[in-house]
């Protein structure tokens, strides 16, 4: 029996109505009465919603878990917050670090201003970056920060510091409690030694309200210690992103962030506990995340990544943004693909200047756009002269880690100072990829393995105009029949 039309009825326009079945792709059929969905429906929408935060969180938490799992990977070879890593015989594979250069000496430690300010003396020469917990931009350190390369004083204030501030230092106010770090020392004719030493006798790290009294700074060797500063890509994520929530104070991350996150139970003073129904979901969500961030990577879809439009070659940083936006858009597909790639950033790493910072290019397809297959055989040439004030370096990671790919090679690559890499007789340089050397090609030869996939990093260290025009390219990945 029709019912009479209400005296105050309104015209309502069908998009605004929910019929009482909904035929949808990802879930299937869904059920209302009058627009109120019923108990089974409501089930399912509320573990799609979990899932679906879940996802989010795997992508947007991993700075915060990348930071965490840098320190407590520190942590496990004795370098404590204060102290500081030295690869005094330079990296290689046995350290698992997303994506660092086997060639540059580095140094690497960490922050946590707990207690109130922290002091850095950091040396002359080097050129390093600080990262707070989110591993957002705090300052550069050394030649490209307020010291110029001169060695100098730096106070890190904790958040909402309301203390008196001395003069003589260079003062950063921060957001977070804990801080990673990471400088770069400059070797001169393979004398690791001497860097290192430079840099031990110009590093200190203490409390401001120490003084400089606290003790003798601990300096820990890292070359060829097996540590694992790379974040989980199972549930062990989600246990991370909490542990780095628990050690910060209020307001450390974005609030839309820590909200997403506290919709999974990731929340501040609040123990993560996840029943039998959200840990299945959460470890189904990881999975997915993980994928995601993987297709981002090693398969982007926006021609805005490729920094040639002719080549393979592609950037994270395709916004020239050290804070992922493109004008008053943030770009999260690129943060994806940078955190997951890489650790460390700066904007002397996005926006360099001729002569000065680093340009950076990925490569993990040849010129047919296939992977790059560790039991094939590549040539590829960089056309002279390199554009490089510095130098400039080429280094395999692997596919699975994004670490450096374990092979016979301590350095997984090649550099322009090394003093095996020839030049082609019109200065170019043809570098050769696979199990084994063409013959006649061992100098300019980086191993790799059968059954692995791998990508390429290029570094110009001091790039110099005619990698900013484009007018220099490096070509594509040649398979070699």
């Amino acid at each position: 029996m029709a019912q009479d039309k209400p005296t105050y009825s309104a015209d309502i326009p069908p998009s605004i109505v929910t019929a009482d079945t909904i035929e949808t792709d990802a879930l299937g059929t869904l059920e209302f009465f009058d627009g109120m969905p019923l108990p089974d429906t409501a089930r399912r929408l509320y573990d799609y919603l979990d899932f679906h935060r879940g996802v989010e969180t795997f992508h947007t938490g991993m700075p915060a878990a990348s930071v965490y799992s840098i320190i407590e990977g520190l942590r496990s070879t004795g370098v404590e917050p204060g102290d500081l890593g030295i690869f005094e015989d330079l990296l290689d594979a046995r350290s698992l670090f997303l994506t660092p250069n086997t060639t540059s000496l580095y140094a690497w430690g960490s922050i946590d201003l707990t207690d109130g300010p922290v002091v850095m003396e950091v040396p002359s020469g080097v050129l390093g970056m600080v990262n707070d917990a989110y591993f957002r931009y705090v300052i550069d350190l050394g030649r490209a920060g307020p010291d110029a390369g001169e060695g100098g004083k730096y106070l890190f204030l904790p958040p909402n510091y309301d203390g008196a501030t001395p003069d003589g230092y260079f003062v950063i106010p921060t957001r977070t409690n804990f801080h990673e770090f990471i400088f770069r020392g400059f070797v001169s004719d393979g004398d690791t030694a001497k860097a290192s030493q430079e840099i031990k006798n110009g590093f200190r790290q203490y409390l401001l309200s120490d003084d400089g009294a606290g003790g003798e700074q601990k300096f820990v060797n890292l070359s060829g210690r097996h540590l694992n500063t790379i974040h989980s890509n199972n549930f062990s994520f989600f246990e991370e992103l909490d542990a780095a929530v628990q050690r910060e104070p209020d307001g450390a991350f974005p609030p839309e962030l820590a909200g997403q996150w506290a919709a999974i139970g990731i929340r501040k003073g609040k123990e993560f506990a996840p029943d039998a129904r959200m840990r299945a979901i959460l470890e189904d969500a990881v999975k997915v995340g993980n994928a995601t961030a993987r297709a981002l990577n090693f398969s982007p879809r926006d021609d805005r990544f490729y920094f040639y439009k002719d080549r393979q070659w592609w950037s994270p940083f395709a916004g020239g943004s050290h804070e992922f936006l493109d004008g008053a858009v943030r770009m999260i597909d690129d943060r994806i693909m940078f955190h997951y790639y890489a650790t460390g950033i700066t904007p002397a790493m996005v926006l360099p200047k001729p002569g000065s910072g680093s340009a950076y290019e990925v490569a993990n397809t040849d010129a047919s756009g296939a992977y790059l297959d560790g039991g094939k055989t590549y040539s590829m040439t960089l056309p002279g002269p390199v554009p490089a004030g510095d130098f400039w370096s080429l280094v395999v990671y692997s596919g699975q880690t994004r670490s450096i790919l374990e092979t016979n090679q301590k350095l997984a690559g090649l550099d322009s100072t090394t003093g095996r890499v020839e030049a082609n007789r019109d200065g170019s340089y043809t570098i050769w990829f696979g199990p084994e050397p063409p013959a006649g090609k061992a100098g300019n030869w980086i191993q790799t393995v059968r059954g692995k996939s791998y990508s390429v990093i290029l570094r110009l260290y001091a790039p110099l105009q005619p990698w900013f025009d484009k007018s220099w390219k490096p070509e594509d990945f040649q398979l070699i029949n």
